[in-house]
């Protein structure tokens, strides 16, 4: 799997919703109950709208993302699951503002943000996945690559495997 342009923009667009969610979060929170007037209404509803389109680019970008060499079912592995869930969960906020729910709304992105973007981040940065191999092994070369074809041997019984080979 290569870093195409439309893996390129999952990324970006993943990554900034992971840094504007907290900024959206807090601002509408603030510390109320401590100090008047700490609640940023205009933050959060600018935060809120860029957090919101973000995670839209992300999931509607994530419908074109296939890696064949993850199990799938036509192109759609386990990860994909969570496109439903995020515009769902999207849909679901609004509906609870729209009604003027505020404890849904604030409950069902504070669940999304950990869910969407810190447990989907997680779990793309597993080091068999290609962005943990990006980042864990290219960027900063913690984590080696094994491929298939080359077994792997622990540096302890390398000399062994070296005896057993026919002559």
């Amino acid at each position: 799997m290569q870093l195409t342009p439309l893996i390129a923009i999952h990324m970006a667009a993943a990554l900034a919703a992971v840094v504007i969610g907290p900024v959206a979060l807090w601002a509408r929170r603030g510390h109320a109950h401590q100090v008047a007037g700490s609640q940023r209404p205009r933050l959060h509803r600018a935060a809120g709208y860029a957090w919101v389109t973000l995670m839209l680019v992300t999931a509607i970008s994530a419908i074109f993302i296939s890696d064949p060499v993850m199990p799938n079912i036509a192109g759609f592995s386990a990860i994909h699951l969570l496109i439903p869930v995020v515009l769902g969960m999207l849909f679901l906020a609004f509906r609870f503002l729209l009604r003027g729910n505020i404890r849904g709304h604030r409950l069902t992105m504070v669940l999304l943000y950990i869910g969407g973007c810190i447990g989907a981040g997680a779990f793309a940065l597993m080091p068999e996945r290609f962005l943990g191999q990006l980042v864990w092994n290219q960027w900063l070369g913690v984590i080696p690559t094994h491929h298939a074809s080359q077994p792997t041997v622990p540096p302890a019984t390398e000399h062994l495997a070296l005896q057993r080979q026919p002559r």
